[in-house]
């Protein structure tokens, strides 16, 4: 990267942080739910229009669309919005309001960041293109609010998408990237297993539902380890069994519900047909029914090598070296992989832990190193100009 531009890019990066931490600590304080992140969206509008940016709402609904650059090839950045149901405990100055919401995952960081690349990329004249900046609800919900901006045309003229998210096991400064999987699918499973019911003292006499699912929670997971690929990470966990209101009475129905994760996208496509088979075997010898309800949620993010090396360069040359970072795989989900089916991109991680102290994302004691937010502006301008340079459409 040209070292004019770099120290340009510095300078603006600077100088746009104090309005980006402003912007953070008040979304902060009025946290929203998915989906209903009406006051978010307009701090975000009034904020992005007194930087003489435009921007488009989604009539009646919470988001929204900004665009700066020049006519050219367009890249995109991703950044979400809305809040978890927890009861904030960290104690700040400007702690959520919002009894039992709070920013515990960084999305209100996410959003200042994108707020501060896009004032900065505004004032750059020698910018080779468009970058157009998704304000996304509804990402902690499922199966995620991207889908929606997608059939909006959120991704339409896009050649490629970027985005950010904090990681609190990493110290400000750093910026962690990895090529290929990066996050893991998420689906919903539910199996509900029938049978006629009956006493405890005659399980002969009828169909024992509770061992039914008893086998299904334990011996599911270990099957699918044996008939899948052990370089495909996957992991299917029940988080919850409901059946049965006496002790002496075997239920007519016993369900279970959980989350199936993989971090292989074609091992993603064959899973509901595999555990609806499995389902079935285990259960068959019992005599008892099951029906298996698989929930499509969202596919693996898989980062774009290139992009992934191109955006390692851009961070090396802007901060260094030093602020290259590795990271490992996560079987956490972000709805981020919707926008990868459309196009080439890549999700980074950026260091934002507190100092001397451990936290966890969605965690009612989840903290940032609010330095995170000068690295991301910067860090995000310097990929996404790079981006535009190198022209992803060719």
């Amino acid at each position: 990267m040209p070292s004019n531009i770099t120290d340009r890019l510095k300078a603006l990066a600077s100088s746009v942080v104090p309005e980006a931490v402003a912007l953070r600590r008040e979304i902060h304080r009025h946290p929203e739910l998915g989906n209903q992140e009406f006051h978010t969206t307009d701090l975000v509008a009034e904020a992005l229009g007194s930087a003489g940016i435009g921007v488009r709402r989604r009539s009646g609904r919470t988001g929204l669309v900004a665009e700066v650059g020049s006519p050219g090839p367009m890249v995109a950045f991703r950044a979400d919005l809305d809040a978890l149901p927890i009861e904030e405990r960290t104690g700040l100055a400007f702690s959520s309001r919002i009894p039992g919401v709070m920013h515990a995952c960084g999305h209100d960081v996410h959003t200042a960041i994108a707020f501060g690349i896009a004032k900065v990329l505004s004032q750059v004249e020698e910018l080779d293109g468009r970058v157009r900046f998704i304000f996304q609800p509804a990402e902690e919900t499922f199966p995620g609010g991207a889908a929606e901006l997608i059939r909006e045309g959120a991704m339409t003229g896009v050649s490629a998408v970027l985005g950010f998210h904090v990681d609190p096991t990493l110290p400000p400064g750093k910026v962690a990237l990895l090529a290929g999987a990066v996050t893991s699918s998420s689906d919903r499973v539910s199996v509900v297993i029938e049978g006629p019911g009956g006493h405890t003292a005659r399980p002969h006499q009828t169909v024992d539902t509770v061992y039914a699912a008893a086998r299904v929670a334990t011996e599911l997971p270990g099957l699918l380890a044996r008939l899948t690929d052990p370089r495909s990470p996957q992991c299917l966990v029940f988080g919850q069994i409901h059946g049965g209101e006496a002790d002496n009475v075997i239920p007519t129905s016993v369900e279970l519900s959980g989350t199936s994760r993989t971090l292989s996208r074609s091992l993603w496509e064959e899973m509901p047909a595999l555990v609806d088979r499995l389902v079935a075997d285990l259960v068959a010898p019992t005599g008892a029914k099951a029906k298996v309800e698989f929930q499509r949620g969202i596919p693996p993010v898989v980062n774009d090598a290139a992009i992934t090396a191109l955006a390692e360069m851009a961070v090396a040359e802007t901060l260094g070296v030093s602020a290259v970072a590795s990271t490992e795989p996560s079987m956490g989900a972000e709805d981020f992989a919707r926008y990868l089916e459309l196009g080439p991109g890549a999700l980074l991680r950026l260091g934002a832990a507190p100092t001397g102290r451990r936290v966890d994302l969605h965690s009612a004691t989840f903290e940032v190193d609010e330095g995170a937010i000068e690295v991301g502006i910067l860090a995000g301008s310097a990929v996404l100009a790079k981006l535009l340079r190198s022209n992803p459409l060719t």
